[in-house]
Order: structure tokens, then C-alpha cells, then sequence
């Protein structure tokens, strides 16, 4: 069933990471995002609160941009459109939304962090993605996620997805939760084929939906499909 999902990333680990640094003020509106081949990412942007030699002084030097080109200026709202061609460590975290059959709906920027609006087919493959972005030790958050003729709201979710179900099955019967702790995380990592810091993520999440449901409350974050 067609999945929509809601996904946060640290504007340090994703892109345009040198610019935000550098221009801490600077507001962010994605206008679209498309791919130019598997990994090859090409987002319409308009930037306000900054002028454009500033601007382009940093996108000169930023490391997650390949090309830039301005396109209209808006001196009215005080704003600069640029088509912006990311490099390929950020076009490699695209390509695992768009391998899966994802497309990005839309782009945020707000306090650090970067949320996409995620459209997937099927929720297998939102979950692929997750694992795959994880995979390349990118820290990601799934906020919100709804299925085709649920609430539109993205309401919460507290259900384990299968990955996680996994992990925490398999954590329990290597005692990861014994005292003295019988494996570490480390060794669990590659009793699982999955690298240590996703399977961090992975047990996080699936430990804070559970005990959400103890103390019967919302999980506060969605259980990420992983």
C-alpha cells in the first residue's frame, strides 16, 4: 500500500552542510527536487535572508554542492532561486529513495535539520531505504509515516516493523540485555550483517515504541520502517 513518510536528517550530515554553517541565518525553501540519473540530484531552491555574494562565496566552497546556477531573482520577498546539482556523497542518500521507488514530495529546513516528505509505493520499500541510508552511517529519524487512507495527519504509530522485531528478538536471545551483557553491540552488529550504528538506530527506536506502550503513551517518534 502506498506509504508517505516524514524523515529527518542533521543538516551536518546531508546538504548544503558548509552553507548552513557558514550562514547560520539563512532560510531554505525546496520549490522541487528531481534526479538526473541513479544518483545525481538536482533540487530548485530559493534562499532568503542572505545577499548573493555572500551566498555564492559559500556554495563556492561547500562540499555537498557540484554546480549551482542562479535562476530568477525576487527582490520583493528578498529572495534567490538557484537550481542547485548536489555532489555524489549527498546524491547516494537520494538514491536510496529512489532505488526503492521513492520520490521526495518535498524539502524542509528548520533548527538543524533537514525533513523530506517521502512517497513510497509500499512500505517494504521505505524500509529498505531507511536501511540502506543507515547502512552509510547517516542518522536519520522517520517523524511520521501513514499508509494510502489512513488519517492524513501522520499520526504516530507504536507498532514494531519487522527489522526492528529482529533486532530486539535477537539482541534478547545473545543476551545483549543481561547483566553482565553476554555480546557486545558490536559483535550483535555483525551477527546481523548490519553496520553499528544502524543496529544503535535500529534498537533505540524499537525500545522506545515499547515502552510507550508500557506506560501507554505515544511513542513521541514513529517506529522507523527499517
Amino acid at each position: 500500500m502506498t506509504t508517505i513518510a516524514e524523515l529527518s536528517l542533521s543538516t551536518d550530515e546531508f546538504a548544503l552542510a558548509e552553507t548552513f554553517q557558514q550562514l547560520p541565518a539563512l532560510e531554505v525553501r525546496v520549490e522541487s527536487v528531481v534526479a538526473e540519473g541513479p544518483v545525481r540530484t538536482v533540487p530548485l531552491v530559493w534562499f532568503s535572508n542572505t545577499d548573493r555574494g555572500d551566498l555564492e562565496a559559500v556554495l563556492d566552497v561547500d562540499s555537498t554542492v557540484h554546480e549551482y546556477r542562479q535562476l530568477l531573482e525576487n527582490t520583493e520577498d528578498d529572495e534567490l532561486f538557484y537550481r542547485l546539482e548536489y555532489t555524489e556523497e549527498v546524491g547516494s542518500v537520494c538514491c536510496c529513495v529512489y532505488s526503492h521507488g521513492g520520490t521526495v514530495l518535498d524539502a524542509q529546513v528548520s533548527d538543524g535539520q533537514w525533513t523530506l516528505r517521502l512517497l513510497f509505493p509500499h512500505r517494504e520499500e521505505l524500509s529498505s531505504a531507511v536501511s540502506d541510508i543507515e547502512e552509510r552511517d547517516v542518522r536519520i529519524d522517520v517523524k511520521r509515516m501513514v499508509e494510502a487512507g489512513q488519517d492524513e495527519d501522520l499520526e504516530t504509530t507504536a507498532a514494531l516493523t519487522e527489522p526492528q522485531q529482529e533486532a530486539i528478538a535477537e539482541a534478547y536471545r545473545q543476551g545483549y540485555y543481561d547483566v553482565p551483557r553476554e555480546i557486545s553491540l558490536e559483535e550483535l552488529a555483525n551477527e546481523l550483517n548490519i553496520s553499528h550504528q544502524a543496529l544503535s538506530e535500529r534498537l533505540r527506536r524499537a525500545n522506545r515504541v515499547l515502552a510507550g506502550e508500557q506506560l501507554n503513551e505515544p511513542a513521541g517518534e514513529m517506529a522507523a520502517p527499517d
